[in-house]
């Protein structure tokens, strides 16, 4: 099979590690990268050994396959120029800038039965991968995700910035359709929302509570799974998998509050075995590797099998729906309304 012919749009803070594993990738010839910043576009270039252009349609006719990580708000006018081209597209998250155009990019890449994928890179997150066997049909999740202000993607507010992964996350978990959503959230150094929370009741009952703030002192990433068999605590940043779930000692035997009542009981001996005799603790080996070169292969291998890819235009406009009843939430906070109010009235 000959080499895939690709080429990577944009090349800012992500577009760069595109193109850098893309260059490096077997089975993958990395013809050009395009950058409206001619310069950026060169040194961009010049480290992968490849080609440059500050206009990307002059890659038409010559990829089989692109990257774009261009800016959110450009998503959807240089996608749909290589669909309508029919040329295959990961697009970085989230698909676009709003539902509207992202269900267009949909109806475009079925139209010319293109691939359509986009860059959830947590869903290739090793430690979701080890944490799988332990996540059927969960009942409640918490996801937190925390980082220090980065003066990028400051287009677009926390939910398509940063909630977007976790909606992703929770809508392929529990895997069916959201029943309600309440939020809330404020800006702390932009004028959109930098730190929201978000609650989401699925129609069979589930809920996923989802919590993002882009001005944090720390950086966090957590997951928390419960369902009948137990509880599943996954740090998606130190890539580490802890599963509880009762031992047949607790279910079969005599539990530790009922020894504690007992005459001459030992309290400290007890608490100390709750962990390990009571609750069984799991911890699960996670592979290493790098998830954006997971992303990227897998992509490429959509390519060239025309297998579906993991994260489609489908599942990423789900995300940008529900993303969307977030953002509305948010705008219609009590304090928010009464700011507005204020303003008005200034």
């Amino acid at each position: 099979m000959s080499n895939l012919k690709m080429a990577v749009i944009g090349t800012g803070a992500l577009g760069r590690h595109h193109a850098r594993i893309l260059s490096q990738m077997a089975g993958v010839e990395l013809v050009a990268v395009a950058d409206a910043n001619a310069a950026a576009a060169a040194q961009v270039a010049a480290n992968c050994h490849t080609s440059a252009t500050s206009d990307f349609r002059e890659l038409l006719g010559q990829v089989q396959a692109v990257v774009v990580a261009v800016p959110t708000f450009a998503h959807h006018a240089v996608v749909a120029e290589f669909l309508t081209a029919g040329v295959d597209v990961l697009v970085e998250k989230p698909i676009a800038a709003t539902v509207d155009e992202a269900r267009d990019m949909v109806e475009l890449a079925k139209l010319g039965s293109r691939i359509l994928a986009v860059g959830h890179v947590e869903r290739f997150n090793p430690a979701l991968a080890a944490a799988k066997p332990f996540l059927t049909a969960p009942k409640y999740l918490k996801i937190e995700r925390y980082a220090p202000f980065s003066f990028r993607s400051t287009d677009i507010g926390a939910v398509h910035d940063l909630m977007i992964h976790d909606i992703d996350l929770a809508l392929s978990l529990i895997d069916v359709p959201v029943a309600d959503v309440q939020a809330f959230g404020t800006s702390i150094l932009t004028d959109r929302e930098d730190c929201v929370n978000a609650r989401l009741t699925f129609v069979n009952g589930a809920v996923a509570d989802l919590s993002v703030n882009r001005v944090s002192p720390v950086v966090s990433r957590t997951l928390q799974a419960w369902n009948a068999e137990g509880c599943t605590h996954i740090d998606l940043q130190t890539r580490d998998v802890t599963h509880y779930t009762k031992s047949p000692r607790l279910m079969y035997g005599k539990s530790p509050v009922d020894r504690a009542r007992e005459p001459g009981a030992d309290i400290e001996k007890l608490k100390q075995e709750i962990f390990g005799s009571f609750i069984e603790v799991q911890k699960p080996t996670v592979a290493a590797g790098d998830q954006l070169t997971a992303e990227l292969a897998s992509f490429a291998d959509a390519v060239q099998t025309r297998r579906p890819p993991v994260v489609d235009g489908t599942a990423a406009l789900a995300a940008m729906e529900v993303a969307q009843q977030v953002l509305e939430r948010v705008a219609a906070a009590p304090w928010n309304l009464a700011s507005s109010s204020q303003r008005r009235a200034g």
